[in-house]
């Protein structure tokens, strides 16, 4: 199976074909796979070199001009290290683009903690306005991808990964998705985490939620599933770990409720190790999550 990241650059060369509004700027990550795009519209296909805040500042004039550029390098690139300029060349300039990100928090061990970086979600809800996507699987990537380029002039980021779900859902680039209903507690499983989720929550009484577009966070549904399920909720993220928990609460702000964020701890793990290492060390694998969602739930989570 292909990865989102192999889907990308063949969504958007279609789409700079059909829409000449759409750009793509890069720095140098990448590049390989708009190589016949960039034969064909060399005027908006441009890679900058290894100058990420440039990456981002040339894609917000760009925007400033009426194209709706996709910027495209590692998430520590994209986010982290240019933060200054999505503040200032987008949010404070007032314009649109679509950061697609790679590499996750720490989808190439091997390229060490700067190439990692599990804070970029909780970096941008910093900042106002911002649409955040997190597919599940290169489908759910590709249908993203497409909400995200026609969405005006809207600012939003894709969060690419090489993890991946068996299988893709519906989605919609707005709503969570119910995919079980149980009556002990609520878990929100967000993009590729729904596999781990799924098997660790296995004979468990409560409902899973999934989500792949976490900003704005769908207090409607959290709502719902609450009104049958109760008001424990645990989230469980493929990045920093409590980045959505102020959101969960005030989505139950009227009503008493517990919340119990899981995700990539703050402790910096040194040895390079394997993607599935670092899921173990964080305790996301679905053993690890049976057990902390269980002890959180409590005995009645058991059917």
């Amino acid at each position: 199976m292909d990865t989102m990241r192999d889907r990308f650059a063949p969504v958007v060369t279609q789409l700079l074909d059909e829409d000449p509004r759409v750009a793509v700027v890069l720095a140098e990550i990448g590049t390989d796979g708009f190589t016949e795009a960039r034969r064909r519209h060399p005027e908006r296909v441009i890679n900058v070199g290894i100058r990420e805040q440039l990456l981002v500042g040339a894609g917000a004039g760009l925007a400033l001009t009426g194209l709706r550029p996709v910027v495209h390098t590692f998430a520590s690139f994209l986010v982290e290290r240019p933060f200054e300029q999505v503040k200032l060349d987008l949010g404070h300039q007032g314009v649109g683009a679509v950061l697609v990100s790679a590499s996750a928090s720490f989808d190439w061990p091997a390229g060490g903690y700067t190439h990692m970086a599990p804070g970029d979600v909780a970096l941008l809800d910093t900042l106002d306005g911002w649409t955040v996507h997190v597919p599940g699987h290169p489908d759910e990537a590709e249908t993203l991808l497409r909400h995200a380029i026609a969405a005006g002039d809207d600012k939003v980021y894709v969060r690419l990964s090489v993890q991946s779900n068996a299988q893709p859902l519906p989605v919609d680039g707005a709503r969570f998705v119910t995919v079980r209903e149980g009556r002990a507690g609520v878990v929100l499983a967000v993009g590729p985490m729904l596999d781990a989720v799924l098997d660790a929550t296995e004979g468990l009484d409560v409902t899973v939620l999934y989500a792949t577009t976490v900003r704005p966070f769908d207090t409607a549904a959290l709502r719902r599933a609450s009104e049958a399920a109760g008001t424990d909720v645990v989230l469980v993220e493929p990045y920093l770990a409590g980045t959505s928990t102020a959101f969960a609460g005030d989505a139950l702000a009227d009503v008493p409720h517990r919340v119990l964020g899981l995700g990539v701890g703050r402790r910096e793990l040194r040895r390079y190790g394997q993607v599935d290492e670092h899921l173990t060390a964080h305790g996301l694998d679905a053993g690890s999550l049976r057990e902390r969602i269980s002890g959180f739930l409590g005995a009645g989570v058991r059917q």
